[in-house]
């Protein structure tokens, strides 16, 4: 039965609710690590290196789509909540125009300074060359990704969530059997791999749009009767400011931790992150996914005043947050040695290397949904600012600083206590301000 974003949330309604959105993120994380592990399987862990080195640049990137998705899915659910349908789709399909256009610029500009972007990251020799390949051909479906990281928001503004679960399903079922076909039997490598991570995003984004564009009976259509509104798209830009700092910002964290790792362990350092980024993509989807299922929720209660509603979804929120954080800690202690074996079990050294690491960084995910989760509220508020300081805070100063700072005192183990310290400060800034605005905003 579809529920609507005017009701009363009760815990099982709510989990119902959001269940399509982590399912969405989840196999998005998914279908993403399939490609890790065909190459890390079938090509080398060079080309897993090289794939993980590129990584976080093409993350900062698509991070354009999901600023704009979230600060305009923000805006899009307030105008529906106010009762202004025909206002909501002309900013959805202005929206979705400019991030297509966006992209294609990006892909362009990115084509050239990859290279460069790679030796600053230390690579060199193949490690170089294989970055610079993968990379290049992925380019070539930024526009698509892009839009599909906006496209996870709108869904669930749109009432929909369930049907964005089902166009990601089919996007990472065609990514897993194109690596099986064009690695495995083609022998294609590296460049197999990106070429079917380019099909996957291509197929996704084509069905989207045609869903919008059609008749249907969510709450969305994508129409041609719309402007360019400067205003609107800066705002969208501003309220979902904090998702692209907070994305953005995490890449330049791994960037670093791949710096510093090819610093103290060479490539096996590097390959080690990735299957520990790998596994965490996955916990920290769980977290991602509940945000953007809740949040047009938020958004759709504060345009129609419904300040009850509010406190409520904050208090399950916050409940359902702590409860999933400690349940992944658990079930990372127990499965990091399987799932470093199913990476990287041909490399003895590069095994234990990564076991070791990843029950470490574990802890980290006891205090990870409580920032992400208070960032993302403030945006579903319409209240980019405080949204954006959470997550700059949490990420450009406290990951950057231990990052740098902790390997000096600790070595490498240093550069895995890093996120745990960071996360811990960043929940503590959380709370202090959501107790600060409780008054404002009437949630508390």
């Amino acid at each position: 039965m579809r529920i609507h974003l005017s009701e009363h949330f009760t815990y099982p309604k709510l989990l119902r609710f959001v269940l399509p959105s982590i399912a969405m993120v989840i196999f998005t994380s998914l279908y993403n690590i399939v490609d890790g592990l065909f190459v890390s399987r079938f090509v080398g862990k060079v080309s897993f290196a090289a794939v993980n080195l590129d990584f976080p640049i093409f993350m900062i990137l698509g991070a354009f789509g999901g600023m704009i998705g979230t600060g305009g899915a923000a805006i899009v659910g307030k105008t529906l909540g106010e009762g202004n349908g025909d206002k909501a789709n002309k900013i959805f399909s202005m929206l979705i125009y400019s991030m297509l256009t966006i992209g294609a610029v990006f892909a362009a500009a990115g084509f050239l300074v990859l290279p460069e972007i790679l030796k600053m990251l230390g690579a060199a020799g193949d490690l170089l060359n294989y970055g610079v390949l993968y990379g290049r051909i992925i380019l070539i479906a930024l526009p698509f990704f892009i839009v599909e990281f906006a496209f996870q928001s709108f869904f669930v503004t749109a009432e929909k969530p369930q049907l964005g679960l089902y166009v990601t399903v089919i996007g990472g079922v065609t990514n897993i059997l194109a690596d099986a076909l064009f690695i495995v039997v083609f022998g294609w490598g590296l460049t197999g791999a990106a070429v079917a991570t380019v099909l996957s995003q291509t197929i996704c984004v084509a069905i989207e749009i045609f869903y919008f564009a059609r008749e249907n009976d969510s709450l969305l259509n994508l129409t041609l009767k719309t402007n360019f509104d400067v205003g609107i798209f800066l705002k969208s830009c501003a309220n979902g400011s904090s998702e692209m700092v907070n994305t953005s910002a995490m890449s330049i964290v791994a960037m670093l931790y791949n710096f510093q790792l090819i610093k103290y362990l060479g490539e096996n350092g590097v390959a080690a992150y990735g299957v520990i980024e790998y596994v965490g993509f996955i916990f920290a989807a769980i977290f991602f996914g509940y945000e953007l299922g809740v949040s047009p929720a938020v958004s759709f209660q504060f345009g129609a005043k419904g300040y009850d509603e509010l406190k409520n979804l904050l208090r399950k929120s916050l409940t359902l947050v702590g409860i999933a954080g400690v349940s992944m800690f658990a079930l990372a202690q127990i499965l990091a040695v399987p799932f470093a074996n199913i990476f990287v079990g041909y490399d003895r050294e590069l095994f234990e290397l990564t076991v070791h690491a990843f029950r470490i960084q574990a802890i980290s995910f006891l205090f990870l949904g409580f920032a992400s989760f208070g960032s993302a509220f403030f945006t579903a508020l319409n209240n980019g600012v405080l949204s954006a300081v959470i997550s700059f805070v949490r990420t450009f100063i406290f990951e950057i600083g231990c990052v740098l700072l902790l390997p000096l005192i600790f070595g490498v183990d240093g550069i895995w206590y890093s996120i745990i310290v960071a996360e811990i400060a960043a929940c503590i800034l959380t709370f202090i301000i959501l107790y600060r605005y409780r008054k404002k905003y009437r949630y508390a």
